[in-house]
């Protein structure tokens, strides 16, 4: 149909005023079209209406719920969180209580140790008695073994000096003869000591038998040292 419009003969290249012929043959074309599509009745069907909009309820029932629900999880999660730290701080302080406990009865069992052996009864290390010999050597150290305890002065060579004189050695010798005797209390024992003295000046832990030769030295000793300062300063009869 469109090759009828050009003349015979023309050359096929279009101007602008045929360009326009040609569109708008083909908008009409384009109308018939349409007018076709129409239905028989006249009635003209529009498809562009809108659909009818859908009615939206809102509630607020529903927020509060999820605001309740958000409110209680955040509430539960803190008290989880609170007894989580009460929990610790109970073990915290009871650990603590513990070790102070601990430390207190380790200081008790060693206080209560440490008073046990101080009241505990020593074992007494036993000595063995010193033995002396039955002579007059042995009498004489001896007795001033007891003189040094009690504190009465008296060296060895004053002891014997004076022993050698009063009795040679004897510790049986009695004097019978001189005022003492005259007395009805003579002197006795190695020293010649009369009995009143020996009684007066006689040191405890010593026999208490005159004619004793550690006693009698003792005794006598004990009483040189009262009235002279030592037997070292007895040269005669005392």
């Amino acid at each position: 149909m469109l090759k009828n419009i050009l003349p015979r003969g023309r050359s096929r290249s279009l101007n602008r005023t045929q360009k326009a012929a040609i569109a708008g043959v083909g908008a009409l074309g384009a109308a018939a079209v349409a007018l076709t599509a129409v239905p028989a009745s006249g009635q003209t069907t529009t498809t562009s209406e809108a659909a009818p909009t859908a009615k939206v309820a809102y509630s607020t029932k529903q927020i509060q719920d999820v605001h309740a629900g958000v409110t209680g999880q955040l509430a539960g999660a803190s008290q989880k969180v609170a007894a989580i730290e009460a929990k610790q701080e109970a073990a915290a302080k009871k650990a603590t209580a513990e070790k102070k406990a601990a430390a207190k009865k380790a200081a008790a069992k060693r206080e209560a140790k440490e008073t046990t052996s101080r009241s505990a009864p020593r074992t007494e290390v036993k000595k063995t008695a010193k033995s002396y010999p039955n002579n007059l050597d042995g009498w004489i150290r001896e007795a001033r073994a007891i003189m040094k305890k009690h504190g009465i002065p008296g060296s060895y060579e004053g002891i014997h000096r004076n022993i050698m004189r009063e009795s040679s050695g004897n510790p049986k010798a009695i004097n019978d003869w001189d005022i003492n005797a005259i007395n009805g209390i003579p002197s006795k024992g190695l020293l010649q000591v009369i009995p009143p003295t020996f009684e007066a000046y006689h040191v405890a832990g010593t026999s208490k038998n005159i004619y004793d030769p550690v006693a009698n030295i003792v005794a006598a000793c004990n009483y040189a040292a009262d009235k002279y300062g030592t037997m070292d300063n007895v040269d005669s009869a005392y």
